[in-house]
């Protein structure tokens, strides 16, 4: 979909999905959905953090905000449209779309839409689901999305996991649901051996040092030829944050997993590849791609 401009450097896409320590979805056995608002929250420091990551490299993102994060936080969303970088939808209170009905989803994306354009006083034309959770058995959440007024969507994650994945989705830029319908751009794979492997961000950031990270995404950048779709929460750069009770090992690796070395992951990162905003990556008239 994505189509290179002769001699135009490469220019990646970063965002951030914008939601507590609390609100992940491995966290959903954890901690309940109504003590939400009794937790110490700590989304609006770190988010601030980041921005001022994104300030020291020069660098714009795009923020996929909670609906629930808006409604209490709507000074927080004011700086991120202020600081220049898009608002984008991450859905109401985190839940995966794979756990809605079709009017369900539909009523979750029209709200959140409607409390981010209220808070941010800007239009809001892409969405992310939670945990990647759109795939090849809901892609009429696509076509809600693009009847409820969205122009993208990120929510494919082309990989093999245990909690999402649609390994055989198209790695780069497509409409999975015709002219119609929304632009997928789904995080960014690489291709080894016929199998894709994940350098769009997350955990998988966190998990292999960073010089071998570096050279994958190089090598999205120049034998693809595409831009990369990258992704990151706020409590990523915060080591600090409570830890539940209970958690498996498996949960506490993935998610604690080198916290105190990712603020200096994303300053190498941030330096050493080109970064914009989603929109402006894919659909700006004076930017590198056009779909």
């Amino acid at each position: 979909m994505a189509e290179r401009i002769a001699d135009t450097p490469i220019i990646n896409a970063m965002s951030v999905d914008v939601e507590d320590y609390f609100q992940v979805s491995a966290f959903a056995n954890h901690v309940r959905r109504d003590d939400w608002p009794t937790l110490p929250s700590r989304v609006e420091r770190n988010t601030d953090k980041v921005m001022e990551l994104f300030a020291d490299a020069g660098v714009k993102a795009t923020f996929f905000t909670l609906g629930w994060i808006a409604e209490r936080h709507k000074d927080l969303v004011r700086r991120i449209v202020a600081e220049g970088h898009e608002l984008a939808s991450h859905g109401f209170a985190h839940h995966r779309a794979t756990d809605q009905t079709r009017e369900e989803f539909r009523a979750d994306v029209r709200r959140t839409k409607a409390i981010l354009e209220d808070a941010g006083g800007v239009p809001v034309g892409g969405y992310r689901a939670a945990s990647f959770s759109i795939g090849a058995g809901n892609l009429w959440a696509l076509e809600v999305l693009a009847e409820e007024g969205y122009r993208y969507s990120s929510s494919i994650y082309p990989v093999r996991h245990d909690h999402y994945g649609m390994p055989d989705a198209p790695r780069f830029a497509h409409r999975p649901v015709g002219d119609s319908g929304v632009v997928e751009l789904p995080i960014s794979t690489v291709c080894v051996a016929g199998r894709n492997l994940p350098v769009g961000g997350g955990g998988y950031f966190r998990l292999v040092p960073y010089s071998v990270f570096r050279k994958a995404l190089a090598r999205l950048n120049r034998d693809d030829g595409q831009p990369a779709v990258f992704y990151f929460h706020p409590w990523e750069v915060d080591p600090g944050q409570p830890r539940p009770d209970g958690l498996t090992f498996k949960t506490r690796f993935r998610h604690y997993l080198n916290l105190g070395r990712m603020e200096g992951r994303l300053a190498a990162m941030l330096s050493d590849f080109a970064w914009d905003r989603v929109d402006r990556v894919f659909f700006a008239e004076d930017q590198a791609y056009r779909t």
